[in-house]
């Protein structure tokens, strides 16, 4: 179990209306400086469908694509103990501070991808922010039991809050 540090900073700007949060990046991500860039992960294929968007090819595309639909995104935590990307592994959690992206943007609603974040975010980030969260299915591949259609379709949650 390793003490890690989130390396990246939140993906939002001023038109930013929904906050999608999961809870700590993957060895992947870390790795290659993004949120959800493990090869099997379906994020980024489940949110270009539900968008109707073309897939993003690089970091700068999927950033366009959040950006130029209103989502922000970020991690629950800052900081944690974690084995691999093995959510039920996180210990001493610490969590982000949320406060810039609500500052900034007028953030109708907050959506976590998995459960671990959900949990986290009622934890640590729901007394500050006073807005409950919807849990939407993990998009990781320990989810294997989720199809791909089943995530669209479970996604879809967000589209009221975009406009």
């Amino acid at each position: 179990m390793s003490r890690l540090c989130h390396p990246f900073p939140p993906v939002f700007d001023e038109n930013s209306r929904m906050l999608l949060l999961g809870s700590f990046p993957s060895p992947a991500s870390r790795e290659k400086g993004f949120f959800y860039l493990h090869p099997q992960n379906r994020f980024w294929p489940v949110l270009s469908a539900v968008l109707e968007a073309p897939l993003p090819q690089n970091n700068e595309e999927r950033r366009e694509l959040l950006l130029s639909r209103r989502i922000a995104l970020w991690d629950v935590l800052a900081a944690c103990d974690i084995s691999g990307a093995d959510d039920s592994s996180i210990r001493n959690a610490v969590p982000n501070d949320l406060s810039p992206i609500f500052s900034a943007a007028d953030i109708r609603a907050v959506f976590t991808t998995g459960q671990a974040a959900f949990r986290l975010y009622k934890r640590f980030q729901q007394p500050k922010t006073n807005i409950p969260a919807v849990s939407l299915p993990s998009t990781s591949p320990a989810n294997a039991k989720m199809r791909l259609d089943d995530l669209v379709a479970a996604y879809k949650a967000i589209l009221p809050y975009l406009s």
